[in-house]
Order: C-alpha cells, then structure tokens, then sequence
C-alpha cells in the first residue's frame, strides 16, 4: 500500500513538523519513506507544505501531485490542493480556520476543528497534532502507537512535560472520526 499525503497550511502551524513525524513514524514501522518540504518565500506566515509518501514498495520520486490524501490547515491550502486528490481519496479539513466546503464529491472529506480542540487542550499549537490523529484513524498509515512512541523520544528531556499533551491532542483529532 503507498500513502501519497499533501500536508499544507501556513508557516508556523505545523505542516513540517507533522510531515516529519508522519515519515519518521513509517520508517521505523519499516516502510519506505519520504519527506519533501516546500516553504513559501516567507517561514512564519507564509505558505509551507510537504509531501509525504509512505510505502511497502520502493518510491520512485519524491513529489506528490497525485495525492491518496491532503490534509489542509487553511483556506488557501483548500483552494490549492483540493484539485491534487485522487478520486476516492481523502481530504482533511480544518474547520476552525476554512469557511467553506469541499467542491468535490469524489472524495472523502472530513472537517476537523483542530484549532478548537487544541485550544481546549490548553495551546492553539498542538492543532497539527489534532490533524495527525484524524489522519491516522482515517487511512492507517502508520500505527499511532508508533507515532507516540515518536513523540515521546523527540520530546524527551527538558521538553518532557508537552508529551501527553501531544498524545491527547493525536487521540482528540482520531475522536472526530466516526
């Protein structure tokens, strides 16, 4: 199975991190991974995205322009990769921040308050997590078990104490999926 995954939004909401963890998850569950992230010309603020593939087979190419699934985390993210899923995909949405609906109905589509629930949570910071959670318990692409485990390990240390609240935040974001 290979996951093609879209992760958009703007800097500072998380996309990277996110990407990162997703990949870093399939690649100690053994599957072939890979991270591509693409910033706009400003870091914070600005546009970022990247592409995640995660697959049993070898990946040819880095880009994704085919995507299984896109997780959006704002409007203008919507407006630009909803176009990029396959027919029978996945498209995530942030809700708290996009004021419109999916176009599409080809596709799967979920809206997910992450911003709402992470400010339930104690920090608006965590909302990429909120998206992760909703994103593993829609295509299981890798265990959230794994994902924990690597938050726990990247959190180690001085940064010991925000660990359960990432989990919190992954179990809030897989809670909105019926």
């Amino acid at each position: 199975m290979t996951h093609q995954i879209i992760m958009a939004g703007f800097g500072g909401q998380g996309v990277m991190s996110m990407g990162k963890i997703l990949a870093e998850a399939g690649l100690k569950e053994g599957k072939n991974v890979s991270w591509l992230p693409s910033y706009g010309p400003e870091m914070r603020g600005g546009t970022a995205n990247c592409s995640v593939i995660i697959s049993d087979e070898p990946i040819g190419a880095p880009t994704v322009t085919e995507a299984t699934t896109a997780i959006v985390m704002n409007r203008p993210s919507l407006d630009k990769f909803e176009k990029d899923v396959l027919p029978g995909g996945h498209l995530l949405i942030n809700s708290s921040l996009i004021d419109r609906k999916a176009t599409r109905d080809d596709i799967n589509v979920y809206y997910i308050p992450a911003n709402e629930i992470a400010d339930e949570l104690g920090t608006g910071k965590i909302a990429n997590m909120v998206m992760l959670g909703a994103f593993i318990k829609v295509t299981n692409a890798a265990k959230e078990d794994t994902i924990m485990e690597y938050i726990a390990e990247v959190f180690s240390g001085k940064n010991a104490d925000i660990i359960p609240l990432n989990k919190e935040a992954l179990k809030r974001g897989a809670d909105c999926i019926k």
